[in-house]
């Protein structure tokens, strides 16, 4: 496989990726969620059980492609520095385990409403509270994947940044994206009381949107980007 064929592939595995996440991390929860509402939140879920249930299977399949696309890009960045190329796949690839437990605790709100017998001895409160808490665990584990999905674009900016296959500030971007993903984290650990303002994800979603779509539909050559250009 060529160079150009291997970053299109990288950019096609990214699209799946982006837009597997947009579905259900953002798409789905914002169909159901009411903030400080546990009724209508579990209302929402039992009225739309199958969005639900679909967003747990996109879950699965963004996990598969989060997993395939580090080892395209390392075969795409081997020769720019071997060494980082495979501290990106590890920071990638350590969080799938993690991520992949986490839609568990979706899997156990369905439960929660399935209406099966040995719940009969929980009240209708009851049910929506341990909802209300699984649904929290879950975004809980979330915020700490986020520190792998963070980690592994440093790495992937700098490849980017050096191989000189795309524009540089795409690879610039992608590296002040894993610092925004650690003030986000660790901001919220440790000044939970202070709102972390939402640009200091913009240069993540800039560079990995970016970098997407440049890989996808411009490709690569063998020659840096300056050269193509001249």
């Amino acid at each position: 496989m060529t160079k150009n064929s291997t970053a299109r592939l990288a950019g096609f595995m990214y699209l799946l990726l982006v837009l597997s996440g947009i579905f259900y991390l953002l798409y789905v929860p914002s169909q159901y969620i009411v903030s400080g509402d546990a009724a209508s939140t579990v209302n929402n879920i039992i009225e739309s059980k199958f969005l639900f249930r679909l967003g747990i299977a996109v879950g699965v399949f963004s996990n598969i492609f989060f997993l395939i696309l580090p080892f395209v890009l390392f075969d795409l960045f081997k020769d720019v520095n071997r060494n980082i190329a495979v501290l990106m796949v590890v920071f990638s690839v350590v969080s799938i385990p993690f991520s992949l437990f986490n839609l568990v605790d979706k899997i156990n709100v369905l439960t929660l409403l399935s209406g099966a017998q040995f719940l009969d001895a929980l009240s209708l409160e009851q049910i929506q509270t341990q909802v209300m808490l699984l649904l929290k665990s879950y975004s809980n584990g979330l915020k700490l994947i986020q520190i792998f999905w963070g980690l592994w674009l440093f790495p992937f900016g700098f490849l980017a940044f050096k191989s000189g296959y795309i524009p540089k500030v795409l690879g610039i971007s992608l590296m002040l994206g894993c610092l925004g993903y650690m003030v986000k984290f660790f901001g919220l650990i440790l000044y939970p009381s202070i709102d972390i303002p939402s640009f200091i994800g913009w240069p993540a979603s800039f560079g990995e949107i970016g970098t997407c779509l440049w890989l996808l539909i411009m490709g690569i050559k063998d020659k840096p980007v300056r050269q193509q250009v001249s």
